[in-house]
């Protein structure tokens, strides 16, 4: 059968590619456990993929104790090279909507291509 690199290779390299164009920095902080299930699996599932095809893009992951009375909310904050910030709230999203929310703030004309042959096809996006 195919060997673990091949395996690998391809999950790193399945489309879209996460290009981000534009991006300096992207910071991420959820739970370290039990809590923020969609964003732990966007760490998991598709930062590998963002670190492979951005390898100068500056990626901080905060994972923080939460106990039970702990309020705060899991987040993802774009920093551009020019000088702007978003954020976006991640609590109870699942991790294909953090990715595409991602990919529209940062994709560039490679995501907007993607997501027109996609619609066109009648397939979904991710």
């Amino acid at each position: 059968g195919p060997s673990r690199l091949s395996q690998i290779l391809l999950h790193l390299n399945k489309a879209p590619r996460p290009h981000l164009a534009g991006l300096k920095n992207l910071k991420l902080t959820l739970a370290a456990r039990n809590d923020h299930f969609g964003a732990r699996h966007f760490l998991k599932e598709d930062m590998p993929r963002i670190r492979y095809a951005n390898p100068n893009l500056s990626i901080e992951v905060s994972k923080l104790p939460r106990t039970v009375g702990d309020t705060w909310k899991p987040e993802m904050v774009l920093e551009f090279r020019d000088g702007k910030t978003r954020t976006f709230d991640l609590e109870d999203k699942w991790s294909s909507n953090i990715f595409k929310e991602l990919m529209e703030a940062a994709g560039g004309a490679s995501w907007t291509r993607w997501k027109a042959e996609r619609e066109a096809s009648g397939l979904p996006i991710v």
